[in-house]
Order: C-alpha cells, then structure tokens, then sequence
C-alpha cells in the first residue's frame, strides 16, 4: 500500500515528488494512480532513479510492465559512464505530456539515450507521442515540410495535404520546436526491436552519431498527413541494419542523412509516407557524404515517393555507392526520383555547385504509379554518372488521369534491360567532362 499512500499525499500538493529510490526492488500489484482531483506537475522520478541504478551495473535491466501506462516528460538517460550492455524491456505503455509547461520553451527530443556501448530497447509496448496537439500548430504549406510541393503540377490524382483539423480539446500552444520520440546519441552496438512508437509531434525514431545500429520486428505508426513525422532517421551513423520493419508515417519512412555508410535495409513496409530517401543533402551549401547504401525487398503502398535521392544547390560532398533492389511499390506518386534542386520554399537561389551523385543503381523496381514512374533532375555543373536502370516495370494505376513521361535531366548511365515504360531519356556513358572526382567533393 506504499505506493497508493505516497500518491494519496502527493495528489494534494502541487509540483509535489514521489521518489522510487536505486537500489531497491519493489513488488508491486495492480494500482491506478489516477485524478482528475489531483494537482497539477507531480514529478513521478522512478524512471531516473532506475537509470541511476542500472548504469552502475553491466548487462542490468530496466523493465516497464506489460498493462500499465506512465506518463514521462522529456527524460535522457545517459552515459558516457555507464556500463555495458543495458536492457530497457518495455512491455508497457510510455506516453507524452500534452500540457506545454512540461515542454518549456521548445526540445528537440522527448526519449532520449546518449553516449552508450550495448544498449537495447525491446518489448512489446507502445512509445506514444501523442503528436495531434503539435500537428494542429503546424500552418498549412508548413515552409519546412517541403516534399508537400511536388516536382511536377498538381493534377486530379494528386492531392496535397489539407489542414490539420483543430481539436478544441487541445487548445494549449505547444512550442514552435517539435520533439523527436526517441532518439539516441553518441552510442554504440544500439538495438531496437519488438516496440511500436506512433504519433510523435515530428521524428518518430533518430539515430546520430551512432555505430552497429540494429532494428527489426518493430513498427511506427501515424497518420499520412501527420506533418514532418519521419520513421526512421539516420544522420552520422556507420554499420546500420534495419529489417522486418512496418512504417506508417506523415513523411519519409526511412531518412537517410550526411555522415551514413554501411547502411544495410531491407523486408520493410512503408506507407503512408514519402517513401525512403537519401537527403535532403548539402543544404546551406554544406558538404555531405554518403556512401554504401543498400535498400531491398520493400513494399510500398500509398506513398508520395518510392526510392528518392534528394539535394540541395549549392551542397558538396558526394553520394556514391547506392543500390535499390526488389522494390515493389503500388499507387505510389513517383517511384523513381533524384531531385538535386530541392527546394522546401517557394524558391531557392540557383547555384552551380551540388552534391556529387555516382554509382546509384535502380534494379527490379514494379508496381503502379500514380504521376510519373521516373525524375531525375540532376544538376548542370555535376551530372548524375553511373546510373544504372535494370528491371524497371512500371505502369500506370489508372490510364484516364493525365499522366507524365520519364524525365531525365543531366543524367548518365546504362540500361541493362528494356523498361516499362521506356525511359530514352537516360543518356549512355559519361558525360564529356566529368567533375566527379573533384576536390569539391572528396569526403
């Protein structure tokens, strides 16, 4: 009856504490800690005190029960001095504060574990960011959600997104930053399976700076329109393995950024979403290097992209080394896309610099399209080389919409086998001169 006192006392006084202390173990039966007579801002530290305890002691565990749900603020649980190989068991349910006193002036992430060797994340429970109170803040053409601006015309078949509808049981203001569900920083050997994380106010799931990242058998979920809510996004992260996967999202189900190699994904469905995506690289004319990636066997459904690379003018740096493979997509927008001038305003200053794109092959890619199966807008001053098309079969999902050919802009490679539809517009061999290898863009 311990822990039902405490809360009995503590639910009389505002911005009262109820400390679980380290070092201790409690049995606990089922309880409810429930208002609505409460005070406001109880401070609940058990999930600190039991980090502070497991970090002392290698290969510890931390579990949240299955049939219970706790209501976390932004909490990191952190290193670099803890030891190896922590189990965070999740089985039960974590969700968001929706009051914006608990989110201050703005954070960018709500979990988060930082400079870590060994650390897992698995179960069956649910990471709820409860993100619908941060999205109806979100102005309709929202300038930082840029891929709602297609690359071609609006048409019947193509829908952009409506404003999100105000829910008058959410009225507070949240902070213009919107948080990442769960993020982790600076670690090693990092582990993510079992759990489910939907609707996070943005990012659902973020690897940085992170190396021999594994995640599988896991699952993302929020609605289609819900803004700027990627699943997966890796930035500065070597050695990536993500499979068996389910992503439903509001923008790229997987997001691949600067600083990753070795990134290995494949038996992933995606949809809703914007598809998978390297980039958006070189922006602010900043250098940007990826190199060694690898996405196969996915399924895409309802998506705005299928496969895309996508850059900045004025950006350096280079990507190389890409291979989508076995790609089944159905009512999918534009399945094949490279798009070096991306733009998330109205307009973008012309700049003769860009990302390097070499060495990036396009193999068995099926299903229906829905605007155009193929774009490649390279840039002018540094072609697109070494594309290579091999098993492209694409067709449209309804003949009666106005329908748009391949485009193809600076673009260089092979074709290894005929495409459906026929993609002519890909040009044979290299270009007369090639600045690939410039100093501009060795990382």
């Amino acid at each position: 009856m311990a822990f039902q006192a405490a809360w009995a006392a503590a639910c009389k006084v505002e911005a009262s504490n109820i400390i679980v202390p380290a070092g201790y173990q409690f049995l606990v039966g089922p309880i409810s800690f429930s208002g609505p007579y409460c005070q406001k801002n109880i401070l609940f530290q058990a999930f600190q005190a039991a980090w502070a305890a497991a970090c002392k002691v290698e290969a510890s565990n931390i579990i949240v029960p299955a049939g219970y749900q706790f209501l976390v603020g932004p909490i990191s649980f952190s290193g670099p001095y803890c030891q190896k190989n922590i189990l965070f068991q999740l089985d039960g349910t974590i969700v968001a504060p929706t009051d914006s006193e608990s989110w201050g002036k703005g954070l960018f992430q709500w979990l988060e574990f930082t400079k870590l060797n060994g650390i897992t994340v698995q179960g069956k429970g649910v990471i709820d960011g409860r993100g619908s109170i941060w999205w109806q803040d979100t102005p309709y053409g929202d300038p930082i959600d840029g891929d709602f601006k297609l690359i071609v015309p609006l048409n019947s078949s193509v829908q952009q997104r409506p404003p999100m509808p105000i829910r008058s049981e959410l009225s507070a203001k949240m902070p213009s930053i919107k948080p990442t569900a769960l993020r982790f920083y600076g670690s090693f050997n990092v582990t993510v399976t079992g759990i489910t994380i939907q609707n996070s106010p943005q990012c659902h799931l973020k690897f940085d700076n992170c190396q021999g990242v594994l995640v599988h058998d896991m699952s993302v979920s929020s609605p289609g329109d819900s803004p700027n809510t990627d699943g997966i996004h890796l930035q500065n992260s070597q050695r990536v393995l993500i499979h068996t996967t389910t992503l439903a999202c509001g923008d790229d189900c997987i997001s691949i950024q600067t600083g990753c190699t070795d990134v290995y994904v494949h038996n992933v469905n995606c949809g809703p979403g914007h598809g998978i995506s390297i980039g958006s690289l070189g922006r602010d004319n900043t250098k940007a290097c990826v190199s060694n990636i690898t996405v196969r066997d996915i399924i895409m459904h309802n998506t705005m992209n299928g496969v895309r690379v996508k850059t900045w003018q004025g950006g350096s740096g280079s990507v190389q080394g890409v291979m989508f493979s076995n790609i089944q997509v159905s009512e999918v927008q534009l399945p094949i896309v490279i798009d070096q001038f991306y733009c998330d305003k109205s307009t973008c200053k012309n700049q003769t610099s860009a990302v390097a794109l070499s060495g990036i092959t396009y193999e068995r890619i099926r299903g229906t399209y829905t605007v155009k199966p193929v774009h490649f807008a390279c840039s002018d001053s540094l072609p697109c080389v070494g594309v290579t098309l091999n098993g492209i079969d694409l067709k449209p999902l309804q003949e009666k919409y106005h329908l748009y050919d391949p485009f193809c802009w600076q673009t260089f490679g092979e074709l290894r086998t005929p495409t459906v539809p026929p993609i002519g517009c890909l040009q044979l061999g290299k270009p007369s001169s090639n600045k690939v290898n410039s100093d501009h863009d060795v990382c």
